[in-house]
């Protein structure tokens, strides 16, 4: 079967570097380390697993950064290669494991991608600390058991991934898709469970102002999650398209503010003051409560922590990799709590009673509090991906949100 896939060398590494800035297209063009190749179904590592035949494998920021090759070299021991990519995912399970249970061929699922100690065959008795409290996205095992080094699905060389026709998947892993749900909709329960648990992880009060920089795929669940979970916060969206900005909008932005300027007026809503130094950015004396940086850009990252006021929170949603420029003065003068979200969790507490992130993130979504197939905005044939990937390194201009495989 055709899978896109990553196969990290030296040489086609380097090569990409060289290349990147002059001719991105190459990165994907087969001398680097992206390219399509005619792939075996992965295996089976137990008969705990099942394989899932793809309808819709999304295309993720970490994708296209691992493409970049800006993915920091910290996540290598983690990596096996060559893996195929796609970590969000709908699917039909085409073939179970003789021990698999409450689950049959035919049936609509989606798959949480974190291979932790279940997925990776160990018993609950040898589950790590963290995944036997249910916090699976700090799993101390993310290279042991059965399974190949690979932090989730679409990074394994044993497991597949969505960027091809099939992959499989434990049990552990699977949630059912309710019928009202449509593919859409289920394809963007991963990233929205990311921000179902960054958002739980330290519930804003109703009277802080928040500040969401980026309006890309993670803002914009990042406001679906706050707005979906209860929140009756002053939300400020930061959005470089005008297709960002009434995203968030419809999604329960107060306001939309344009990329420009962000420094004033941001001082404008909040009544804080804009000190000039003898060099560098403006200092802000005040700011919002709380910031969400969901871009990972280095600019960004040193901006959000001039946006918090005193005793403020900045919350890192995008993934931020080797981040230079960084001026951690207005972290330590403003006493700020930096936190940092990741992927998903088995122990996620709202309204009394713990929850799965994909369980809460579908549970919104079929009672009709959250709607978000309307981002997925673009969809290509697998053979397509060359185009795909050249019309995500111009997505604004192009307009896109969330673009994905059909198959």
């Amino acid at each position: 079967m055709k899978a896109v896939q990553f196969n990290f060398t030296i040489p086609r590494y380097a090569l990409g570097l060289a290349v990147a800035k002059v001719a991105p297209s190459l990165l994907w063009s087969g001398l680097s380390c992206t390219s399509m190749q005619d792939v075996a179904q992965p295996s089976f590592p137990t008969q705990e697993w099942v394989r899932i035949k793809t309808r819709l494998g999304g295309i993720c920021g970490t994708d296209l950064g691992t493409i970049y090759l800006h993915t920091s070299p910290y996540f290598s021991p983690y990596s096996d290669f060559p893996f195929t990519f796609g970590h969000e995912n709908v699917g039909t399970i085409s073939e179970v494991g003789a021990e698999v249970k409450g689950f049959k061929p035919g049936q609509r699922v989606i798959v949480e991608p974190t291979l932790w100690c279940a997925p990776r065959g160990y018993a609950k008795s040898e589950w790590c600390e963290y995944c036997a409290k249910g916090e699976i996205n700090r799993c101390q095992r993310r290279s042991g058991g059965k399974l190949a080094p690979g932090m989730f699905i679409g990074s394994s060389k044993d497991t597949g991934g969505s960027w091809s026709e099939s992959f499989i998947a434990h049990q552990s892993q699977l949630y059912l898709v309710p019928d009202k749900l449509s593919d859409e909709n289920a394809l963007m329960v991963e990233p929205f469970a990311c921000a179902v648990h960054c958002v739980l992880m330290d519930m804003p009060k109703d009277d802080e102002t928040i500040l969401i920089l980026g309006a890309g795929t993670m803002g914009l669940v990042t406001l679906a999650a706050l707005r979906g979970l209860g929140s009756k916060a002053k939300i400020l969206v930061s959005a470089r398209y005008p297709h960002q900005a009434e995203a968030a909008r419809k999604l329960g932005a107060d306001e939309v503010l344009s990329g420009r300027n962000l420094y004033e007026q941001i001082a404008e809503r909040t009544g804080a003051a804009l000190l000039k130094p003898t060099i560098g950015k403006l200092v802000m004396e005040g700011g919002v409560d709380r910031v969400y940086e969901c871009t990972g850009n280095d600019n960004s990252l040193d901006d959000a922590n001039r946006f918090a006021k005193r005793g403020g929170t900045v919350v890192l949603v995008g993934l931020p990799g080797q981040a230079k420029g960084i001026d951690w003065s207005a972290i330590f003068t403003q006493e700020l709590r930096i936190l940092s979200a990741t992927e998903y969790s088995h122990a996620d507490e709202y309204k009394g009673k713990t929850w799965k992130s994909y369980d809460l993130a579908i549970d919104l979504m079929e009672k009709g509090k959250v709607d978000l197939g309307w981002m997925v905005t673009r969809k290509y044939a697998l053979t397509d991906y060359k185009k795909a990937l050249g019309d995500l390194a111009q997505k604004g201009s192009e307009g896109i949100i969330k673009a994905a495989f059909v198959f």
